[in-house]
């Protein structure tokens, strides 16, 4: 009988002891798991984007607000389009969407798309192709003040053949018009028609008359027949204020969907000191009806509004004085959201 009860005792302190181990064991592999969160980003997480309403939405059909930033233009600071720069934005600044502002015509320099368009793909090509690879949206922008329909066609055709299955692709046909809306309209009914022969999925973005401004009048006269278009509002904080804030809420209530695909906080020379009392005004409004924004822009020109200190700052892995007053709010603001 003592033999049989020692031979309990240690059966149950094995048991015991090997119960010890297992428990331990899981625990510090829930531990560890706990270390490493799964990583969701932009894209995986949302899918192909639509417009419901003015509301940018997911494949779920839940409201999105894209936050990120532009680009300069490429013919002029090429060095930041680049993967390592897409990645750092990404990663340290937070941003779930980049603009690639492909500089289309600029007399002062000959780097333009329509001087050299080659140089233009090359700068574009590295910009998306790390957002896809990042996993974040990214906006192929026809940077341009003036209208070129048939080389602006011929563009988009290109990029829908190439993008069409990638939900990452958001086409802006028109930076900042200059024109009346009636002409902008019918340039951007040709551009449509165009990239929805190929693409009829990705977001449009479609430019208003006055650099971006007059949504409300574009509200009046709307372009018809496509979905999932959305209109450009553009802003800088120091000039555009109160006044421009009512043509958006105007545009709103008649139901134009609104995006905010160029902004800052300075003069609208991209210059001049920064407002912050009006950016933090703007920040609150944009939030308050879901409208995505982009902040101009990566580049090193001796300006407020380019966010990069000068030529001999790094293309990423950007410190504090790496970066000017602008990129730091820039930034401060992505990574607290």
């Amino acid at each position: 009988m003592n033999r049989f009860n020692n031979y309990l005792t240690l059966l149950f302190l094995c048991c015991g002891f090997f119960c010890f181990i297992s428990c331990n064991n899981k625990a510090n592999a829930s531990t560890d798991d706990s270390q490493e969160p799964a990583k969701i980003t932009a894209v995986s997480q949302n899918g192909f984007l639509s417009v419901k309403g003015t509301s940018l939405v997911n494949e779920k059909g839940q409201p999105v607000m894209l936050r990120g930033v532009s680009f300069g233009w490429h013919n002029w600071w090429p060095r930041f389009y680049n993967e390592k720069t897409v990645t750092w934005l990404k990663e340290d600044w937070k941003v779930n969407v980049v603009r690639a502002a492909v500089g289309v015509l600029n007399e002062a320099q000959d780097n333009s798309y329509l001087h050299k368009p080659q140089a233009a793909w090359d700068c574009l090509y590295a910009v998306v192709e790390a957002a896809i690879k990042n996993d974040i949206y990214v906006i192929i922008d026809w940077h341009s003040h003036d209208i070129h329909t048939d080389k602006a066609i011929d563009f988009f055709k290109i990029v829908a053949e190439k993008y069409k299955d990638y939900p990452h692709i958001i086409y802006e046909i028109f930076n900042e018009p200059v024109q009346p809306w009636s002409e902008v309209k019918a340039y951007s009914e040709a551009v449509i028609a165009a990239i929805r022969a190929i693409d009829r999925k990705n977001i449009i973005l479609i430019g208003t008359p006055t650099w971006s401004q007059d949504v409300d009048v574009a509200a009046n006269d709307p372009v018809t027949g496509y979905d999932n278009l959305m209109y450009s509002l553009h802003f800088y904080a120091a000039t555009h204020k109160q006044f421009l804030r009512n043509k958006a809420k105007t545009a709103l209530q008649k139901g134009l969907p609104l995006f905010v695909s160029e902004c800052a906080a300075m003069e609208a020379s991209g210059n001049g000191p920064i407002d912050v009392q009006e950016w933090q005004t703007w920040v609150k409004f944009m939030k308050d009806n879901g409208i995505s924004w982009i902040t101009w822009s990566i580049a090193d020109k001796n300006e407020t509004c380019s966010m990069i200190k000068n030529t001999s700052s790094p293309i990423s892995g950007w410190t504090k004085n790496d970066l000017k007053e602008w990129g730091q709010m820039v930034r401060e603001e992505f990574q607290k959201q």
